[in-house]
């Protein structure tokens, strides 16, 4: 929770990836909360009133998961309205004769997004911004079993990850003061 609040203030592509490794834990750990507690929320050093705001968080995502009928797979609604946010600020920028430099950087990153696109099968396929968002997910958990990223990979990695990036700059200057009239 603690980390999750800095991020979204910080950086919201790096929020919504460590919520979906927040989803990841609660599934991994069968949507129990005993479990939760044990494997998650005990190895924080908090006060008690502290990992009691704490365990109350990760509760709450649990019975979000659970009445969304994400136990196996999926997103939460919560973060899935994170990712239409970033895309309606996506195609506000991209339609924007303000901002050439996003949408060529955006175009630089498309031809990695159509690659992607085409090693899935047509029913996960996904729009844009996810699909980059599922590709540095993935990298990050190859990064985390310790398995090696091949170069190919790695420029892909390197070109979305700028790209998301830079959205997520844009985001929070638009969080702070709009950059659009509404």
């Amino acid at each position: 929770m603690l980390i999750a609040q800095q991020k979204r203030r910080e950086n919201i592509a790096e929020y919504l990836l460590y919520m979906w490794q927040v989803e990841d834990i609660i599934r991994a750990n069968q949507c129990d909360m005993k479990a939760i507690d044990r494997n998650v929320v005990d190895r924080y050093k908090l006060s008690d009133e502290q990992r009691a705001e704490v365990r109350d968080w990760w509760e709450g995502l649990v019975m979000m998961m659970r009445s969304e009928g994400l136990k196996q797979h999926g997103h939460l609604q919560i973060n899935k309205n994170v990712l239409i946010r970033l895309t309606d600020l996506h195609q506000q920028l991209l339609h924007s004769d303000k901002y050439p430099e996003y949408g060529a950087d955006f175009y630089r990153t498309l031809p990695y997004i159509v690659e992607l696109r085409a090693k899935m099968p047509k029913e996960q396929q996904t729009g844009e911004l996810e699909t980059c968002f599922n590709a540095l997910y993935g990298v990050l958990l190859l990064k985390l079993q310790g398995r090696e990223i091949g170069k190919d990979t790695s420029v892909a990695m390197a070109q979305i990850s700028h790209f998301i990036g830079l959205l997520a700059a844009y985001y929070k200057k638009n969080e702070e003061e709009p950059l659009f009239d509404e």
